[in-house]
């Protein structure tokens, strides 16, 4: 497959507005690819402003935005129509507990994924559609062999989360699977990558729920995140692993995206190395029980060329972008605010509350970048992540 930046050719983005697609739409741009970018609402100004000002300098109509449904697969296909290939970001990121697991997460991200394929091999002309998956269908896994570090022939076991209420994971690993499923039927060439925990600089109005995370470790909070954390990622790394994965003609299969495979508690003490002013939590030295730790955990990537950055530079830049945004959004400064607990409509919680400051930037509905604001109508009024 030709690189972009030599053909010029066209390619759509789901979930667009969100923490990946936004830096993703940046490097296609800067790769002089043109961009469908796919947003919930066009009229919504803090969806697309941030975008346009992405294309200002990029050249005239090298980006159109799109209103993407992903449960409207007329929709899906009017934005799909004219490009080469389709980087599908968008699905719903519900961590709390939900009340309806179907309709709020499985339901969507499943049938969400399959509508993009179904209108990627209606439309013709598409050569490769790349998925955005998650290290939530690599993990949880108690069943991989103990002692042997996890890669991409792993999945997260659904009955696991299940039973421990992890529906995010459950509707994660099952879209993937579907994916890929449709791919063997259909003969559509399909690719996956697979972030873990997702930081760095921030370009849309909201953050994504990675970064909440980080946020939330600063203020104090003692989740250790056991079953989800696998180490993190810098998100221009994952943007350019989904440049490189999709232009590769031997790029194929899964691709696991991370700085290393690491426990919370090595992440923890990263971040009150770097930053000692803020009172970041000491953790047990084994998190996350059963996970092998290895310092190179993109094999894959790394051979298709990618560099990875540095723990210190994803913190670094992570946190100095949520410093940026906290003194330009308030005067009292990013981690002010009064204690509560972080089981709060909005927050991202796992097994039980711990106590932690809210802070008042931003004024979040927390948005995963893997995701943008996710194009559901039919869900909307669920606190969906992009």
């Amino acid at each position: 497959m030709a690189s972009g930046a030599a053909k010029g050719e066209t390619v759509l983005v789901t979930g667009a507005s969100g923490f990946i697609g936004s830096t993703l739409v940046r490097c296609l741009l800067d790769r002089s690819y043109n961009v469908h970018a796919g947003v919930l609402n066009p009229d919504d100004k803090a969806e697309t402003d941030h975008l346009l000002a992405l294309a200002a300098g990029a050249g005239e109509g090298r980006l159109r935005i799109f209103r993407c449904d992903l449960l409207d697969g007329a929709v899906l296909l009017d934005a799909v129509r004219g490009c080469s290939g389709v980087f599908h970001l968008a699905s719903p990121c519900i961590i709390d507990p939900v009340s309806d697991p179907q309709k709020q997460l499985i339901v969507p991200a499943v049938e969400g994924t399959l509508n993009v394929l179904r209108a990627a091999k209606e439309a013709g002309g598409v050569r490769r559609v790349l998925v955005t998956s998650s290290n939530s269908a690599i993990m949880p896994s108690p069943g991989w062999p103990a002692g042997e570090v996890p890669d991409e022939r792993c999945w997260t076991d659904i009955d696991y989360c299940e039973k421990n209420g992890l529906w995010y994971s459950v509707s994660k690993t099952l879209a993937e699977k579907a994916a890929w499923k449709f791919a063997e039927e259909n003969g559509l060439d399909v690719v996956v990558v697979n972030p873990s925990c997702v930081m760095g600089p921030i370009i849309p109005p909201t953050i994504n729920s990675s970064m909440s995370v980080l946020l939330r470790l600063l203020q104090g909070c003692t989740e250790e995140y056991r079953d989800i954390f696998m180490g993190a990622t810098h998100v221009e790394d994952v943007a350019m692993a989904h440049i490189l994965v999709f232009e590769n003609p031997s790029a194929s299969g899964r691709h696991l995206c991370i700085e290393s495979i690491s426990h919370w508690s090595d992440f923890a003490a990263k971040v009150a190395e770097l930053y000692p002013n803020y009172k970041v939590p000491k953790f047990p030295k084994d998190t996350q029980p059963g996970l092998v730790r290895a310092e190179v955990g993109s094999k894959k990537l790394i051979a298709l060329g990618l560099q990875i950055s540095p723990l210190e530079k994803i913190i670094r830049d992570a946190v100095e972008s949520l410093k940026s945004r906290g003194s330009q959004q308030s005067g009292s400064g990013m981690f002010s605010g009064s204690s509560c607990v972080m089981r709060t409509k909005n927050s991202i919680s796992m097994k039980h509350s711990v106590q932690c400051r809210l802070l008042p930037f931003p004024p979040v509905s927390l948005i995963d970048g893997r995701q943008g604001r996710h194009y559901i109508r039919r869900v909307a009024s669920a606190p969906l992540f992009a």
